[in-house]
């Protein structure tokens, strides 16, 4: 029986709502648009929090990264007098000898992965393309999470005669030995001819990272052993310092390594561990703070606490827009029981409970709430998809927002309706007949 009442009243609110589908649609605006705001908004933060991930990823975790301060020269570069240079005190730059003193001596350290990059172009059979050609040892791989989808990594004998082999990323395999296995094969870097013994796993890179993070393309790189480099191609530290001058730039890079990573076992010594190596590289280089040491991963954590907070501040504004249509939703409702007295009256006269009216205003005022729900829940899906293709943004549209925002709108239906369902059975019937 009690079913059946329920049936009647879902009908009789059913059809209000639809006699009446101008005053539902506005009614369910600020519902509609409040569940657009809130899944709009919960994609861009899942998405940005998404990209804070990958870049922590790709700048590797727990790591410190020192990279050398190329100096620019003042002056004029004369060939036979050499290069006039307003200089305090001599550094020797950043060295492999830095590399071991930081393994010896420092508590807590992983990994240390020196870098020299230079830049090359690569050819094989009829193509050529620019490219980095880095000189790496083999933690380098551990410290970025690097793998191999096929070959090996560099053997102690390659590591320590430098021999000519190199491990490619996925993009050189796809551009140069796009139909072949590359493992064995060779490629021509600058004037070396280099064997092939590992091609890494792709590495997808952004372009937002590149710029934010200074990243390269790892998969147009090719790495080699770091005495590869210093044997056949460039060791800064061999080489007079006039002779590093650019004379284009006019600025000198008397560095022996271009980048080093510094990985701790520990998060929370990140930063104790970036005060010593400042302090022992300063030490080392005579005074000279031609280094710069940066903690990507605390910067990215940062970066994705202000996100956070941005995130809520959007979630209580879009919250506010579902207080607002639960508001108007109760206030068309009041209006409506004011204007349907009669019809309240003569259901109360036939004999309808005061139940009945309550669930009756009940239904209709979550039938609306649910309605705008969906129609929000599309919008908001909408709106994701066109900020993610128009501003280049990544945006992720999870299950939970979509519940989560569909429920809310739900309940504001149902708590937002109890007051005018309530107002509509207090109606005494035979005034309410008598009613103009």
């Amino acid at each position: 029986m009690i079913d059946e009442r329920l049936k009647a009243n879902f009908y009789i609110a059913f059809e209000a709502v639809i006699s009446n589908k101008v005053r539902s649609l506005l009614t369910a605006l600020g519902i509609i648009f409040g569940v657009a705001a809130v899944i709009a908004m919960l994609a861009i933060g899942n998405g940005a929090q998404q990209e804070i991930l990958e870049q922590i990823k790709l700048v590797g975790v727990n790591n410190i990264v020192i990279e050398p301060i190329v100096e620019q020269v003042e002056g004029e570069v004369d060939e036979d007098a050499g290069v006039e240079e307003e200089r305090g005190k001599f550094s020797p730059g950043l060295k492999l000898q830095d590399v071991k003193a930081i393994t010896d001596n420092l508590p807590g350290i992983q990994n240390v992965s020196p870098e020299i990059i230079f830049d090359t172009h690569i050819v094989k059979s009829g193509l050529r393309r620019s490219a980095k050609l880095v000189g790496v040892t083999p933690a380098y791989f551990d410290v970025l999470d690097f793998r191999l989808s096929e070959g090996r990594m560099f053997s102690e004998k390659n590591l320590v005669k430098g021999d000519a082999v190199c491990i490619i990323g996925r993009g050189v395999q796809s551009k140069f030995f796009p139909n072949q296995n590359p493992i064995g094969k060779r490629l021509k870097s600058g004037n070396q001819w280099l064997e092939v013994i590992g091609v890494l796993e792709e590495r997808m890179v952004s372009e937002s990272s590149v710029s934010k993070l200074g990243i390269r393309d790892f998969n147009m790189d090719v790495y080699i052993p770091i005495q590869t480099m210093l044997v056949r191609y460039k060791d800064r530290d061999k080489v007079v310092r006039s002779d590093l001058v650019d004379n284009e730039s006019g600025s000198s890079n008397y560095h022996q390594i271009d980048k080093l990573t510094v990985q701790v076992a520990e998060s929370e010594m990140l930063s104790p561990t970036a005060e010593v190596l400042s302090k022992m590289l300063e030490r080392r280089h005579f005074g000279v703070v031609d280094f710069e040491i940066t903690i990507p991963e605390l910067l990215l954590k940062q970066q994705q606490r202000t996100q956070n907070i941005f995130n809520i501040v959007l979630g209580a504004i879009a919250g506010i827009s579902l207080l607002v249509g639960g508001i108007g939703i109760m206030n068309i409702m009041l209006a409506s029981v004011m204007e349907r007295i009669k019809e309240i009256g003569l259901r109360l006269s036939l004999g309808a409970k005061k139940s009945d009216i309550v669930n009756q205003f009940l239904f209709e005022s979550i039938m609306i709430s649910i309605s705008g729900g969906i129609i929000g829940v599309i919008l908001g899906v909408v709106l994701a998809h066109m900020v993610s293709a128009f501003a280049e943004f990544p945006t992720i549209i999870t299950l939970p927002s979509i519940l989560l925002s569909f429920g809310v709108a739900a309940t504001v239906g149902l708590v937002f309706g109890i007051t005018p369902a309530k107002r509509a059975a207090s109606q005494d019937p035979i005034t309410s007949l008598r009613y103009e």
